[in-house]
């Protein structure tokens, strides 16, 4: 089943610690802050500070507005997002502390029960076609284009040749990909796919 929810059906939502908001795009049936199998949401970061504590969960932390924020985890490891669509994949029980490049970004944030799902996370800048590989449950957002085009940036093909196109800054969901049967088309992509652990 394909799905496009639209910015319109998106719920803005206090963070867990308190700190700001943000922009809750889907979560698994019967979800709640505190207690999910897996959540798409996308944050403002306007300040330095230390980040939710997620334990259980796998968070990926895709860039995509701003000039970049370095994240470190356990006073240990470092990620740096510097440019848009990169990304970072860690323990959502480490203590994570994000300094700010230089002002505020926005980021989508993909966090999934350990216990119960993987986690891929592809991220394309270029215009380009994707695969989309076999899974339970597909993502797909694609940011604002820098050509004409861009307010019809992503196309998904499947086998029976029909065609869905839909506007930037929309979420296209997709139950049960089945192999080499589904591609999409655009820029600034963001492709997630989530496999059910047995």
């Amino acid at each position: 089943m394909i799905t496009i929810i639209s910015p319109e059906q998106f719920k803005t939502i206090p963070w867990k610690n308190g700190k700001g908001v943000t922009t809750e795009l889907a979560i698994s049936d019967g979800g709640t802050l505190e207690k999910f199998d897996w959540r798409l949401s996308i944050a403002n970061v306007v300040e330095n500070g230390v980040f939710s504590d997620f334990s259980g969960y796998l968070r990926n932390l895709v860039l995509i507005e701003g000039e970049g924020i370095e994240l470190e985890h356990d006073k240990e490891k470092r990620d740096k997002l510097s440019s848009i669509l990169s990304f970072a994949t860690f323990d959502g029980a480490c203590k994570t502390v994000g300094t700010l490049s230089n002002g505020p970004i926005k980021d989508l944030n993909i966090m999934a029960d350990v216990e119960k799902y993987k986690v891929r996370v592809g991220t394309y800048l270029l215009q380009q076609t994707v695969e989309l590989n076999e899974c339970d449950l597909c993502f797909v957002f694609a940011l604002s284009g820098k050509s004409q085009l861009s307010s019809i940036c992503l196309t998904v093909e499947s086998t029976n040749s029909k065609e869905i196109v839909f506007d930037e800054k929309n979420l296209l969901k997709i139950s049960s990909v089945k192999p080499e049967s589904m591609s999409v088309s655009g820029e600034q992509l963001i492709v997630i796919h989530l496999d059910k652990i047995d």
